[in-house]
């Protein structure tokens, strides 16, 4: 009877002092002690590591085989936290945990995707007519917007120009990038994302071409009835809006700013009014960037990889308002929602969907400039 020879893995040194030498068995551990270092070395402090722990790793968890002892779920989780939050090569973290660059890659994209199926449906869900309401209900008392559903912005995420790809992801700043578009609430956190357009396409593009875009367009995204404005009957029921910049379409629920500098003192009343409110989104970003270091550099991963990483610090970003008690407190009703829901807006360049939405702005810069206005407004 022939005998079987036991493959042998050939393993470097150093990679064999990991749980001797290596980051997560000496620093790490070493950081625990001091909850304020420990956060500013992933971004989560120790309560919110073990909680995120306790929900992806049984999605990440591996065993150990006759040929190596596998790296246990909370190592994998701190190699990909440490990627996030630092934006470092795969070859830097794999020197600093004692581990191959190939094993950084596939733990990166892995865990990345574990994170986001995790937490995906406990804190970004998809809102349900009374999510919407309670968002509109939020804009209302926190930035003065009534019938408000979210803020929309894109956002070019900076990486290297993947293999054969030509200039699809070469964006009009001069650099390679996927475009993260998300619509974000009054309380700063992402209700709706939509990630790895490419670069060269713009806000409003990415937006058409996105599931998101489709459903409010078709009118399928269970947005409340109309609603009258607070103070404003006589202007009867409007619908609710998301606000955007000059980049996105015009549309009944979509609103933009007029454009140009020869406006009115209405205009620029409506202008500044929806800028106030459309700029949580830009906040958002700007907080999502300060959090996960990765924004700040040219990410050289692989598309797939990329996307799975932009979407696991969005919900990282929900994840940490919420278990720091930064997101929203119940804020009683507006009122009942009255009078007919969304239209479709069969095609942007229609005549009927052309004056329906000029109609919306129209109506929104008179209520601003009356019932609406606020003290610190310009003077109309």
């Amino acid at each position: 009877m022939r005998r079987r020879r036991r493959r042998s893995v050939w393993v470097h040194d150093i990679l064999q002092a990991r749980q001797q030498l290596g980051e997560y068995h000496r620093l790490v551990q070493e950081l625990r002690l001091d909850d304020s270092r420990f956060q500013q070395y992933f971004r989560l402090d120790r309560s919110q590591f073990d909680n995120l722990l306790s929900k992806v790793g049984p999605r990440i968890g591996r065993q150990d085989t006759n040929y190596r002892r596998a790296i246990n779920a909370a190592e994998r989780l701190a190699i990909c936290l440490r990627f996030l939050a630092t934006g470092d090569s795969y070859r830097t973290i794999a020197f600093s945990y004692r581990v191959g660059v190939s094993t950084v890659a596939g733990i990166v994209g892995e865990v990345a995707r574990a994170i986001w199926d995790a937490l995906v449906q406990e804190v970004m869900p998809v809102p349900t007519t009374e999510d919407w309401q309670s968002i509109a209900t939020d804009f209302l008392h926190r930035w003065n917007f009534p019938n408000c559903l979210g803020s929309i912005d894109g956002k070019h995420v900076v990486v290297r120009a993947p293999d054969n790809s030509g200039s699809l992801f070469f964006n009009y700043k001069g650099t390679y990038s996927v475009v993260l578009l998300a619509v974000v609430d009054a309380q700063y956190c992402f209700r709706v994302v939509d990630v790895g357009c490419y670069g060269r396409t713009s806000d409003g593009g990415v937006l058409a071409n996105s599931t998101f875009g489709q459903a409010l367009r078709d009118g399928t995204l269970g947005l409340p009835q109309d609603a009258l404005l607070p103070g404003a009957e006589h202007l009867g029921p409007q619908p609710h809006v998301f606000v955007a910049d000059e980049a996105f379409p015009l549309r009944r629920n979509l609103m933009r700013p007029f454009p140009g500098h020869n406006l009115s003192s209405r205009q620029r009343v409506f202008n500044y009014r929806l800028s106030r409110a459309r700029l949580i989104v830009e906040n958002t970003f700007g907080i999502l960037t300060a959090q996960w270091r990765m924004y700040r550099r040219v990410i050289a991963i692989s598309p797939a990889n990329m996307d799975a990483c932009v979407k696991a610090t969005c919900v990282l970003h929900n994840f940490l308002r919420r278990s720091t008690n930064l997101t929203r407190t119940p804020i009683p009703s507006a009122g009942d929602r009255e009078a007919a829901g969304l239209q479709e807006v069969s095609r942007l360049g229609s005549n009927n969907a052309t004056r329906e939405s000029i109609r919306v702005r129209e109506t929104f810069m008179e209520y601003f400039s009356t019932e609406g206005a606020v003290p610190w407004q310009p003077v109309a």
